[in-house]
């Protein structure tokens, strides 16, 4: 069962975002709040009762903003960064996090393509003394790109756009990325080089790394005074990745030529050493400051909060434990995650090890996010509180709940099979035919071929004539009809197994003059 906000859910928006992303989430019912230029406190006192916070760079998601987000299950940040959201904190609490890593990557490379040339030719400083009354054309002679070594710390998305746009100028690129193959590297036409060497050969270094611990300050004076006296930068990225202070030091002190700054280490910045360098072009954190940006950003997080409120998967949850469901495990994630509810009905409790194993063709992908939305759909069963695949987790620790990825036997019967077992309970499914249906196969080692149902019954019975017709006259009496069903004979034994699809819940009062009906030995429901 997916566990999401069916109802109208409050939308708080702190920032600026395209209306079209924001009309989006209105037209499906939700309240979006939109509220711009809250103080930390005002936020703190505004965010009580909002189910989804929606943000670019400049609000500062902190712990504290998120102890008072009660009934928030999801942050979402319309751009790449996440340097203001405090996601160790937001995952403890159960609050999925999630962003737009391609709406910007196009006008962030272009950005930085025009940094690039507008530090190698001086434009911004040309312009403002000739608008000035200055007409200092000797002043501000500049440099070709053509033939000029270009170092790309971060072959990334971004990185690689910069690279590709670079080489249409005729620029040797060479680049550091610890994460990228010297293979993947040489199809990029990149050559790889540790980063003390790609700064020794750049005539102009572009950073396109993420912020953190180990890449704050790493463009630094010790890396820099082993530049050539040429060299620019250029950092569309983010702030503090390059010390400013350093940098300013090394321009004035002619270790290098210049650089050219779009991100700083706070924001916003109207005073640092660095603007009173001629050799310096600043401009206010416009890498993703783009219509088409802004557009994309604000549908792609609009989407992504749609989906985290009703429960779905999200691909760009940042948070969530698993790789990115691929288009060949997407389709098992509602069968896992029902797989998941039924398993609870057959234990009865939380066991204590719960294990998922996977076979078939799907078994080679990253299958850890078919084992959260078990987890999902199992405490989906037992709580009315959210379960999503951030807290799911969570919830599997605080129950004492071990989960295990376990091999199992192939089975020759199925391309792909998922099994749930614990407690010495099992129960596997698969999806089957051209419409890929989802379709019960085995519980507790007895074989069936059901669709599953919200509602589902198994019956163990004497294997006699006679006995599934009391069944159907002591249902068909009691107006429950039947959708699907089938049935097992129990391997060494005279006892046969039914498992019933009804269109409804049985009552409990018919289930119980079931269990009593001559030949019925037991009768387990199963509730998706």
């Amino acid at each position: 069962m997916a566990i999401g906000m069916t109802s109208m859910a409050r939308i708080l928006v702190t920032e600026e975002i395209a209306e079209g992303g924001l009309d989006r989430l209105r037209e499906v019912g939700h309240d979006v709040d939109v509220q711009v230029g809250l103080s930390p406190d005002e936020l703190v006192a505004t965010i009580p009762g909002a189910s989804a916070l929606i943000i670019r760079s400049a609000t500062q998601v902190t712990a504290d903003v998120l102890a008072a987000a009660t009934e928030l299950m999801v942050v979402g940040r319309a751009g790449i960064g996440l340097d203001n959201v405090d996601v160790t904190a937001a995952t403890a609490q159960g609050v999925m996090v999630v962003n737009a890593p391609q709406s910007n990557i196009v006008s962030a490379a272009e950005h930085t393509m025009a940094l690039l040339l507008a530090s190698a030719r001086n434009v911004p400083q040309a312009h403002a003394a000739l608008v000035d009354g200055r007409w200092e054309r000797s002043k501000w002679e500049g440099v070709e790109l053509v033939d000029k070594t270009l170092g790309v710390v971060g072959l990334g998305r971004i990185g690689k756009l910069v690279a590709d746009r670079a080489k249409a100028f005729g620029m040797r690129l060479v680049a550091y990325d610890p994460f990228v193959s010297e293979d993947r590297a040489r199809q990029m036409g990149v050559e790889l080089l540790d980063l003390d060497q790609v700064v020794a050969e750049s005539d102009f270094l572009t950073v396109h790394l993420p912020k953190t611990p180990e890449t704050l300050g790493i463009i630094n004076r010790d890396l820099l005074v082993k530049a050539k006296p040429s060299l620019r930068i250029v950092n569309v990225a983010r702030g503090g990745i390059v010390h400013e202070q350093d940098l300013a030091d090394c321009i004035n002190d002619g270790i290098i030529a210049g650089a050219a700054l779009d991100v700083f280490s706070t924001e916003p910045m109207t005073e640092s050493p660095l603007f009173e360098i001629p050799q310096v072009v600043v401009t206010p954190h416009l890498g993703a400051s783009t219509r088409e940006a802004q557009d994309k950003a604000g549908d792609t997080i609009a989407s992504m909060v749609e989906l985290a409120l009703d429960g779905d998967f999200v691909p760009f949850a940042v948070n969530v434990n698993a790789a990115e469901a691929n288009e060949t495990i997407r389709p098992y994630l509602p069968l896992a995650e029902r797989l998941g509810s039924l398993f609870e009905s057959l234990v009865g409790a939380a066991p204590d090890v719960l294990e998922v194993c996977v076979e078939g063709d799907i078994a080679g992908y990253d299958t850890r996010i078919l084992e959260l939305a078990v987890l999902k759909g199992f405490f989906g069963s037992i709580t009315e509180d959210p379960v999503t695949y951030v807290n799911a987790p969570q919830m599997a620790k605080d129950h004492g709940l071990e989960v295990r990825d376990v091999t199992c036997a192939t089975s020759p019967d199925y391309v792909n099979l998922l099994t749930v077992s614990g407690a010495d309970h099992s129960i596997s499914a698969t999806l089957s035919g051209p419409k890929a249906e989802q379709r019960i196969v085995n519980i507790d080692g007895i074989p069936f071929d059901v669709p599953p149902a919200d509602h589902m019954v198994v019956i163990t019975n004497d294997d006699r004539p006679g006995v599934i017709g009391v069944m159907g006259s002591l249902l068909g009496d009691a107006g429950v009809n039947i959708a699907d069903m089938a049935v097992s004979r129990v391997p060494e034994t005279e006892n046969a197994v039914m498992l019933i699809a009804p269109t409804a819940r049985i009552d409990d009062e018919v289930l119980t003059s079931l269990s009593e009906a001559p030949g019925i030995l037991a009768v387990t429901t199963l509730d998706a």
